[in-house]
């Protein structure tokens, strides 16, 4: 039986949280074709993480602890799953859309001659033909096309963060770990890793907070911002921004929600001068619910939002701040 292969990154000795999001499409295009799911897992590698893959969705896990491959280097790792593939024939590799993931999953189908899908949101299997389609945004986000795979395999998917919801953790399933041998030559290592340098954050980051804040362009400056930290604090969550904050210099990039920032998908999410242009919310659709506030009735945000207050943000937001205080200390 052939197999889907997703690519389970490691991040300071842990697995990366995308890796659930990966089995979970990999399950679901497993039952479609009726294939098994295996994981590569590359560096440092413990019990606990392979008992992880396996309980979150994997049949097979490969395993490779090459000392080329300690750091998120993408040429090692190219070559190390490159090497996976030529063993296992998977009908389709996944990776997520992550700094490796993005770049490991196109490099290695250009080196095997396949097609690659990238920035992908869903994945479906025809029983059939045994073929696989992926969905992903085009026109900068504004519509959502349909793109088929042929019969060449393995088909490269690179799936968007946040596009899928891990599984439960099953911890009585039994997964099969093989312990693999890599050769990988200097001359295969193109990039040297020098030296990593680690942004300092405070609080929940933003793609795991549960209750996001964000702002727009119609908040006028970098000021009002301390009002929507403080508003997230409340609910233990965090602050995110559109593309013309980030762009203008109010926030630093590492905030921003949409097309070419984070995909989110909180419980909550709150906008506050955004208008809803397509590619923020490309970034923030699968929240569970949104809550918007805008001056302008006519926004595209309240074609989107669960909630929606028409008003000045400046009357709005203590008020809505206050309320939620007092709710939440009784």
């Amino acid at each position: 039986m052939s197999e889907i292969l997703v690519l389970a990154e490691i991040e300071n000795g842990t697995l990366h949280s995308t890796a659930g999001e990966l089995l979970a499409a990999a399950r679901k295009l497993a039952a479609e074709l009726n294939l098994d799911v295996s994981a590569a897992l590359f560096g440092e590698i413990t019990e606990d993480i392979t008992g992880e893959v396996v309980a979150l969705g994997a049949d097979n896990v490969y395993t490779a602890s090459h000392p080329k491959l300690a750091s998120n280097v993408a040429d090692a790792h190219v070559a190390a799953l490159e090497q996976i593939c030529q063993q296992a024939s998977p009908t389709a590799v996944l990776t997520a859309k992550t700094p490796l993931g993005r770049v490991v999953g196109p490099r290695l189908a250009y080196r095997m001659g396949v097609g690659v899908a990238q920035d992908c949101m869903n994945v479906t299997g025809e029983k059939i033909s045994g073929k696989i389609t992926v969905t992903r945004p085009v026109y900068g986000g504004n519509a959502m096309a349909a793109f088929t795979f042929t019969d060449k395999n393995p088909q490269f998917i690179v799936v968007r963060v946040k596009a899928f919801e891990a599984l439960e953790r099953d911890d009585s399933r039994v997964g099969r770990i093989v312990e693999l041998d890599m050769d990988i030559a200097d001359d295969q290592i193109k990039v040297k890793l020098i030296e990593t340098v680690k942004e300092e954050s405070e609080g929940v980051k933003l793609e795991d907070a549960s209750v996001i804040v964000s702002g727009g362009r119609g908040l006028g400056g970098p000021e009002p911002f301390s009002q929507l930290e403080e508003l997230a604090k409340m609910f233990n969550g965090a602050v995110g921004a559109s593309r013309a904050v980030c762009d203008a210099g109010w926030l630093d990039h590492s905030y921003q929600v949409g097309l070419t920032g984070k995909t989110v998908s909180p419980d909550l999410y709150i906008t506050v001068g955004i208008s809803g242009a397509s590619q923020h919310m490309a970034g923030c659709s699968s929240s569970k619910s949104i809550v918007a506030i805008n001056k302008d009735s006519e926004a595209n945000i309240f074609k989107e939002a669960s909630f929606g207050v028409v008003g000045d943000w400046e009357k709005v937001l203590p008020s809505f701040t206050a309320t939620v205080q007092e709710l939440l200390s009784s």
